[in-house]
């Protein structure tokens, strides 16, 4: 389980307002906090991973303790076992695929999970190849590989399918939902996409204003009428 409680004053398009999040998720759930943009998401995402600082609140993951304002604990984020994966791949362009994930290794770690995640992620034919001469869809799975190099318990998902098509998104949701299954993750997803929200997620947070308002399934929480008039769209176009 991850423990989250919350508290920054953080600046938006409407100006200052007090984000204060507070939520427990279970070992093994996919979780979608959802909302309008501007309203915090990934600033929780920076603070669960130790990248930006909370005014208070605690961040516990299982028995360990990564941050305590009371306590004044601020475990480093490359002593955070996360994985992250964003909209941009952030692939080092001078590696080829192997090697982008090898350099994700921790010290002494064996190189044997390379070979597992090139496999699982359809990747062994592209080992050797550059990210340039890669589609957007390689290159994601590519990301998402990399940040599982290292065998985290928790991952951490930022809108990573918004700048692929319809077609490459569906695929690459049944990817990450393959790996978080493979690997018994509990993954935390940030997404606008109703229809992916609604795929992916058992369980979806609205954030409002700062703060959790709803707190169930997709079906309780999302707006079923834009959900349905999106499905209709989509069935449309194809």
């Amino acid at each position: 389980m991850i423990e989250i409680g919350l508290q920054k004053k953080l600046q938006g398009a409407a100006g200052t307002f007090q984000l204060s999040f507070d939520a427990k998720i279970e070992a093994g759930e996919l979780v979608t906090l959802y909302g309008a943009s501007g309203v915090g998401k990934t600033s929780i995402f920076r603070m669960i991973c130790g990248l930006l600082a909370p005014d208070a609140g605690r961040v516990q993951f299982e028995q360990e303790i990564w941050f305590d304002k009371a306590k004044k604990i601020h475990v480093k984020p490359q002593h955070r076992n996360i994985g992250m994966v964003f909209q941009d791949y952030s692939l080092f362009p001078n590696m080829n695929v192997r090697e982008n994930l090898a350099y994700a290794l921790e010290k002494n770690q064996s190189k044997e999970i390379i070979d597992e995640l090139l496999e699982l992620a359809e990747l062994g034919q592209l080992a050797d190849t550059k990210p340039n001469l890669l589609s957007g869809g390689q290159k994601q799975r590519v990301a998402l590989a990399r940040a599982l190099v290292r065998k985290p318990k928790l991952l951490l998902l930022d809108e990573p399918l918004s700048a692929l098509d319809l077609e490459m998104q569906s695929k690459m949701q049944d990817y990450i939902l393959k790996f978080h299954k493979e690997f018994n993750l509990t993954t935390i997803l940030i997404s606008h996409d109703l229809l992916e929200v609604a795929k992916m997620s058992k369980r979806v947070l609205l954030l409002e204003n700062g703060k959790i308002t709803q707190d169930g399934t997709p079906e309780e929480v999302l707006p079923m009428e834009r959900l349905m008039g999106f499905l209709k769209e989509t069935k449309h176009r194809n």
